[in-house]
């Protein structure tokens, strides 16, 4: 039998090429650049299949102009805001993502950017590696202790669970939104709020795991951070539009906020360059799934839904 043709439009892990490779007749951007509009539309009539990450944008305008063979576009991402939907469904093409399998990865690192942001890493580090560390008091660097403090959590899908269960482990107080309450056996006792502005005024700690729609774009504006109790942190590992940034800036400099852990910004990649005078906000390059195990399982579980598409059956991950 013909294999169906596949274009991979990142470097995605080995083990997923090489299973693709197996499987279909794959081609691979080597190149590792993020696909064009006008790639986009060309591989519409080349291919049956795209495996594309967060980095290509499927907009109406861009499907408008596909042609018919393209049949499924499997996400090698949990958050599909860089597609619209209805204008893929209009064009018969399934929509799949990779939900699960980079919940704990992205905790890790929503629990390493709050220990981060409330500990001084960005100034620690650069005091010791650029030689200035030559005195110590009792007032030196001092931080905001995790331990024991309320956490806010807003969007408590599988990755806002995932970090809820990691902070346990620092005996934090958790608090949580969700656009519906948490069954108990989900919750873990857990309190629930049912407007944002409520969990906001228990929050020393915020971190934000909900999807970018534009309900929530700028869902952390200078309203909303003015509700936070003085001196919280905020942590960000889902999108950067839920963040207004100026509004996070000025937070910073009035104290509002006393830090901030960033692995998301409006403008990706490169971030925001007003960011970087601030030694009180910790970032990293949008690097929340980056785990070799996670990467694996994220290109695995793309090529699942295909496998299960292309075999007549309902993929598990339909959109």
């Amino acid at each position: 039998m013909t294999k169906k043709r596949l274009w991979i439009t990142r470097r995605l892990s080995d083990a997923t090429l090489e299973r693709a490779s197996r499987d279909y007749d794959v081609v691979i951007n080597h190149a590792d650049l993020p696909g064009t509009a006008e790639q986009l539309i060309a591989a519409s009539a080349e291919f049956d299949a795209i495996i594309p990450c967060h980095s290509e944008h499927f907009s109406a305008e861009v499907v408008a102009q596909f042609a018919p063979r393209l049949k499924i576009v499997a996400n090698h991402s949990v958050g599909v805001d860089h597609c619209d939907l209805p204008a893929l469904k209009g064009r018969g093409i399934a929509v799949t993502n990779t939900p699960d399998v980079l919940s704990d990865a992205t905790a890790e690192l929503a629990m390493l950017l709050m220990l981060g942001a409330a500990r001084h890493a960005v100034a620690g580090d650069r005091i010791v590696r650029t030689g200035g560390w030559d005195s110590w008091s009792p007032a030196f660097m001092v931080g905001k202790q995790v331990t024991g403090a309320r956490l806010g959590i807003i969007g408590m899908g599988r990755v806002g669970r995932a970090f809820a269960a990691k902070a346990r482990g620092f005996d934090m107080e958790i608090h949580y939104y969700n656009r519906s309450e948490l069954p108990p056996g989900q919750a873990q006792g857990a309190t629930y709020h049912a407007t944002v502005e409520s969990l906001l005024g228990v929050a020393d700690f915020l971190s934000l795991h909900c999807p970018a729609t534009p309900d929530t774009t700028d869902l952390m504006n200078a309203d909303r951070f003015a509700l936070l109790p003085e001196g919280a942190v905020i942590v960000n590992t889902a999108r950067g539009a839920l963040v207004d940034e100026d509004a996070l800036l000025d937070a910073l400099a009035k104290g509002q906020i006393a830090a901030a852990g960033l692995d998301c910004f409006k403008t990706e990649p490169g971030g925001n360059p007003a960011f970087a005078d601030h030694d009180n906000i910790f970032m990293l390059p949008h690097i929340g799934s980056a785990t070799r195990k996670t990467r694996d399982a994220m290109g695995f579980r793309a090529l699942d839904n295909l496998d299960a598409f292309f075999a007549g059956k309902t993929p598990g991950d339909l959109l």
